[in-house]
């Protein structure tokens, strides 16, 4: 038995090396936006012509604001084109589409079932088409997605630096809904303003995350199309990136909303996918990591996808419960107690930690009330402890849907937000409008219609993106048509 404990000892020790050697480069990307800023681009960039890309599947409740944020950007109109492809749909999403501009497929097939499929079939369409040739770039979106008027202007900026794919920053439709919701929220911020900002400034690939990113057409023609079929699609897209060497950059003034679930049934069906999708990923490529870690140029993009994969996590998981044997067997039961209480509260408060700088830095982008933002932090760690369960799901062979079934849409409407605009009171924060005929006013930090305005698509900093129709003073009747962003300053 000592021979057994001192062995355990030595491989706890070099373990715990590797595991810091591994992850140390996470604490470094809290600080690094803190004292260091990538100098934004001068000059003029020349505009390319966007392709967006969107895999809906019964997404009719939702799809249409997406693209009406879309037509409300102030890139120029013409150099944006807008494709669906109608997954397998049952309702109106494909003549929504059609109605609100864009271009659509509709696809039907039961057995090639996801949105790595029905993205591959919408490129596939476009190519035999010829229409491929029409476009510098493809963006692909999530139809639960809104926009910020400037996405394109930024994106583009980003695009002219040379990137082979590119992504945007990731906020959150409904970050004050409960404490699952907003734990998704801290995370895709923590990704943007943390990680994706980080890897930046020290000109290391970025990732992208499941919407909000693209690829350049000559990007598409290296890889041979749309060839991601995990149920992870982002993360592999992301892992073949960094171990062959394809740039992909980021930018963090390119804003879009995203809608996150609010029941944990939803979230722990989604995270089994992650958790699927994950390690779908890291046997699919395996060799890759180690292919990309042997050359200079894609030792660090590699390295960090290998940690970050399942291989990285077990080397953490063995880690850990080597080191509790380690504790029983040298001190008995109760230390071995007092080690998970106390491994338990470390995690606990380096967590609420990480949520707490998170929060701070993008506090005026967090659509939540003061109480909301601060409570938030506390419940985060709850969310982030609980996500690395739901990999047992793969061992449990947990049947999950690829079309993912997570999501219970949130009809944004007057039945939701009756008072976020109320007839001739200011609404608190800056406004601009996605209407290319705009009729407000603004006073300081509010702002109010003053003529007939019809429909709002309103953002509020305590309630969120909504879509709700209202009457002004000179209104004597709701009258559709026009389109206005009310949005707290940034």
């Amino acid at each position: 038995m000592d021979a057994f404990i001192h062995f355990l000892e030595i491989a706890v020790s070099v373990l715990a090396v590797v595991v810091t050697v591994m992850f140390l480069y996470q604490p470094l990307y809290l600080v690094i936006p803190l004292l260091f800023h990538r100098k934004k681009p001068q000059g003029e960039a020349p505009k390319r012509r966007f392709a967006i890309l969107i895999a809906a599947r019964n997404e009719e409740a939702v799809l249409p604001h997406l693209l009406d944020s879309i037509k409300a950007q102030d890139y120029p109109e013409a150099l944006i084109t807008t494709y669906v492809v109608a997954d397998n749909c049952t309702d109106k999403t494909a003549k929504l589409a059609r109605e609100h501009g864009a271009v659509v497929f509709e696809r039907f097939n039961k057995v090639q079932v996801g949105k790595g499929y029905a993205l591959d079939y919408l490129l596939t369409q476009l190519k035999e088409q010829g229409l491929l040739e029409n476009h510098d770039a493809f963006m692909i979106f999530d139809a639960d997605n809104l926009l910020l008027p400037n996405y394109f202007t930024e994106m583009n900026k980003t695009c002219a630096q040379g990137y082979d794919a590119f992504c945007g920053y990731r906020n959150t439709k409904n970050f004050g809904t409960n404490w699952i919701s907003a734990g998704y929220g801290i995370w895709y911020l923590h990704d943007s303003t943390h990680l994706n900002q980080s890897r930046s400034i020290i000109g290391a690939n970025c990732a992208v995350n499941g919407t909000g990113f693209g690829f350049t057409r000559e990007l598409l023609e290296r890889m041979g199309g749309w060839k991601f079929f995990t149920l992870t699609e982002d993360i592999e897209f992301s892992a073949v990136s960094a171990a062959r060497g394809y740039r992909i950059g980021y930018c963090h003034d390119a804003i879009l909303f995203d809608e996150q679930p609010t029941q944990w049934k939803q979230s722990y069906r989604q995270r089994i996918r992650w958790s699927q999708g994950g390690i779908q990923v890291s046997f699919k490529h395996f060799k890759e990591f180690f292919k990309g870690m042997s050359h200079l140029r894609t030792l660090y993009s590699s390295f960090e996808m290998f940690t970050l994969s399942f291989w990285g996590m077990a080397v953490g998981v063995t880690t850990g419960v080597l080191g509790l044997l380690l504790v029983f067997l040298e001190m008995g039961f109760v230390a071995l107690l007092n080690a998970i209480g106390i491994a338990l509260l470390t995690t606990y408060l380096t967590t609420a930690g990480m949520a707490a700088l998170t929060v701070a830095t993008e506090w005026k982008r967090i659509a939540a009330p003061t109480r909301w933002k601060l409570l938030s932090i506390l419940c985060f760690p709850i969310y982030d402890y609980l996500g690395p369960h739901c990999g047992a799901g793969w061992l449990l062979q947990v049947p999950v849907d690829p079309h993912r079934p997570h999501r219970r849409r949130l009809r944004y409407g007057a039945d939701r937000h009756q008072k976020i605009l109320k007839k001739g009171v200011p609404h608190k924060g800056y406004a601009f409008s996605l209407s290319k005929n705009p009729r407000f006013r603004r006073f300081g930090t509010g702002a109010y219609c003053s003529e007939n305005m019809g429909t709002f698509y309103s953002f509020n900093r305590k309630q969120g993106p909504s879509v709700t129709r209202l009457s002004v003073p000179s209104m004597t009747r709701n009258h559709p048509g026009s389109l206005a962003h009310w949005f707290s300053p940034v």
